[in-house]
């Protein structure tokens, strides 16, 4: 259980940070930057919400908690060392990409297949949930690129990616199934 009985503490006032085993470690370093981008974009999943209800809402309930999950694995480098940590070390999971995936399939069979691409916008839902797949592509680049550096959790990779495609499809379905999808007309405005 977390306790947090003080919110600021000093310990970054040089521009330094913990990781979740204790390392300190500079505030702009690839790992902190990487997992503050994930706690970005729940942020913006918490303003999607409030255009959301029933099953959609609890879905995103639901990615709000993983992305916390996310957060969780990516600040605890030394995965070799997991076994020997005094705590559980919280890690991402295949089960987590293959629910989005069946979430996923589930939203598009519903949906006509695209022969346009299609503007951020439409409904309030669907605007929010492209600006939450832009960030999700943003925290992917991040993660993707600390991977080059550290080791980084495969499954933590491939839940973002497949998490932008996930906010893509339930943008359309947003906008009435994709029937208010905002189309892309090429040089229309020549």
């Amino acid at each position: 259980m977390v306790v947090l009985n003080k919110i600021y503490t000093r310990t970054g006032d040089a521009g330094e940070t913990a990781l979740g085993n204790g390392t300190r470690v500079a505030k702009h370093s690839a790992r902190v930057t990487a997992y503050g981008t994930v706690d970005e974009l729940n942020a913006t999943l918490g303003l999607a919400r409030l255009h959301a209800s029933g099953e959609t809402d609890a879905a995103l309930a639901r990615i709000q908690n993983d992305l916390f999950d996310l957060g969780a694995d990516l600040c605890r480098p030394d995965m070799e060392k997991d076994e020997e940590s005094e705590y559980p070390v919280l890690r991402m999971v295949p089960a987590q990409v293959d629910r989005l995936e069946a979430e996923i399939d589930a939203m598009n069979k519903h949906l006509e297949p695209l022969r346009s691409f299609i503007l951020p916008g439409g409904s309030a839902l669907s605007a929010h949930l492209h600006l939450c797949r832009t960030v999700s592509r943003r925290a992917e680049r991040l993660t993707v690129e600390l991977s080059a550096l550290e080791h980084v959790n495969d499954a933590a990779v491939r839940y973002l990616n497949r998490l932008s495609d996930w906010f893509f499809v339930a943008a359309r379905m947003a906008n009435d199934g994709g029937k208010e999808d905002v189309l892309w007309v090429p040089g229309a405005n020549r």
